[in-house]
């Protein structure tokens, strides 16, 4: 049995906690200063019991929570957004500490098996001429990124699958077509937990693909896969470029 410490004991670190046991793991620490009955810091007594840590806070906590935890000896999954441009400070980590780390855009299974299908569905379009891409996504307004790191993915999936084609936007400013751009519009209103869709749009017709989050089992779902998943690794890993041997196929 995994025994994992939470960083960060939000709805998502809740969500956890619930599914934990059907993974065959168990949380045995739980760390955050807004929570009561919390511990306060990642140190030595409250890692002590744990194998892996999952870290759900913020992008400006992220980077100093992962480095504390790796002075322990302690892997860590991270399920904070919006690191782009910190991968070579993780990439340090891993090396300086001997530890791994994953980290992900989005750990829903299902989103990720959307990642596949739109991958698969780009690259069809590639030597079809007439459609413009375009994506859109709505979030509940708390959300505090907008674009998601969802929306981040999806549009690098589709400029990599279609690169032959060329994503074209018409530029209104000097009236030329842009290249290698997607417009992707991002709406935070309301209690929306997560809706994605990418539209190929002709004149004749418009294919849409959707993937919209009805709870938060996905995102713990894939989190303890990623968990299983990182035991006894060492090095930085992206969870999509890794799902496919995460489940298994």
């Amino acid at each position: 049995m995994i025994k994992i410490a939470l960083i960060g004991y939000g709805k998502m670190g809740k969500m956890l906690k619930q599914m934990a046991p059907e993974y065959d793991m168990e949380i045995v620490s739980i760390i955050d200063p807004f929570v009561k009955g919390c511990f306060e810091e990642i140190n030595e007594n409250s890692l002590k019991d744990c194998d892996i840590c999952v870290e759900y806070t913020t992008p400006a906590s992220v980077l100093y929570n992962c480095k504390k935890v790796a002075m322990l000896g302690k892997s860590v999954v991270i399920g904070t957004t919006g690191l782009e441009l910190h991968l070579e400070e993780l990439k340090n980590i891993t090396e300086s500490y001997n530890v791994g780390i994953i980290y992900s855009s989005n750990y829903s299974v299902g989103m990720n098996l959307f990642f596949k299908i739109i991958e698969d569905t780009a690259k069809k379009f590639s030597s079809v001429k007439g459609y413009d891409v375009s994506g859109l996504e709505i979030h509940h307004r708390q959300k505090l990124d907008s674009p998601s790191g969802t929306a981040k993915k999806l549009t690098e999936i589709i400029l990599e699958n279609i690169s032959d084609k060329k994503v074209e936007q018409y530029d209104r400013v000097d009236r030329k077509i842009k290249e290698e751009e997607l417009h992707f519009a991002s709406i935070r209103a309301g209690h929306n937990m997560g809706e994605h869709t990418i539209m190929f749009d002709s004149e004749a017709d418009v294919i849409t693909l959707s993937h919209s989050i009805r709870n938060r089992k996905g995102l713990a779902s894939g989190t303890l896969l990623a968990t299983k998943w990182i035991e006894g690794k060492t090095g930085l890993f992206n969870f999509q470029e890794v799902f496919t041997e995460i489940i298994g196929e």
